[in-house]
C-alpha cells in the first residue's frame, strides 16, 4: 500500500485549546489511537446551494476510498488555518474562493488497528460559481449534492463517508449554517 506521506511532513499538535505543543510526522501523528493535531475541513457549495462532497484517492493512508467534504488537510507549522484552507481548496480543487470560518470540532476516529485521526479541525464554507480542477492524486471522484440528500446519504450509508465529514455536517446543520 502506499500511504502518500513523507517523513518530512509534519503535523502542528495542539491541545484542547488549539495551543501548539509541538510536531510530529504525519504518519506517526495517525499512528495507534493518533496525536491530537491541528486540521481544516473545507465544505463550498455552488450558487444553488448544492454541496461539492469529493471521493478520496484509495491511496490515501485513512479512509482511501471513502466520500468526503469538498476538501480538508494539516497546516503547515507556522500558517494560520484560513490561509491552509485556501491555499488546499486551490491545490486540491483549482479554485479560489472567499471562505468564511464556523467553528473546531475536536474528535477521535479509528480507522484500523495501525491507523486514526484524532484532530482540531476548523470548519470553513464557501460558495464557488466556477468547476473544479481536481489534483487526482488526492481526489478520485467529485459529486454536488442537494443537502437535504446529503444530510440523508449521511444517515443511509455512514460507511461510505469520513467520520469527520459526518460529525463536522451534523455541526453546520445543527447551527443553520448550509
Amino acid at each position: 500500500m502506499n500511504t502518500r506521506i513523507e517523513v518530512r511532513d509534519t503535523v502542528v499538535l495542539v491541545d484542547a485549546q488549539d495551543q501548539q505543543i509541538g510536531t510530529l510526522d504525519k504518519l506517526a501523528a495517525h499512528s495507534g489511537r493518533g496525536s491530537l493535531h491541528r486540521a481544516i475541513s473545507v465544505f463550498l457549495t455552488d450558487e444553488n446551494g448544492c454541496v461539492l462532497m469529493q471521493k478520496r484517492h484509495p491511496d490515501k493512508l485513512v479512509w482511501g476510498g471513502y466520500w468526503s467534504n469538498s476538501c480538508c488537510t494539516h497546516p503547515f507549522v507556522g500558517e494560520s488555518t484560513i490561509d491552509c484552507a485556501i491555499r488546499r481548496v486551490r491545490e486540491e480543487l483549482g479554485l479560489s474562493v472567499e471562505l468564511t470560518f464556523h467553528f473546531k470540532l475536536k474528535y477521535q476516529a479509528s480507522f484500523s488497528n495501525e491507523h486514526a485521526e484524532h484532530e482540531l479541525v476548523s470548519v470553513f464554507t464557501g460558495t464557488t460559481q466556477g468547476q473544479p480542477d481536481i489534483d487526482r492524486d488526492e481526489i478520485s471522484d467529485l459529486m454536488w449534492i442537494e443537502p437535504e440528500k446529503l444530510s440523508q446519504e449521511l444517515v443511509a450509508k455512514p460507511d461510505e463517508y469520513t467520520p469527520w465529514c459526518i460529525l463536522e455536517w451534523k455541526e453546520l446543520q445543527a447551527q443553520k449554517l448550509l
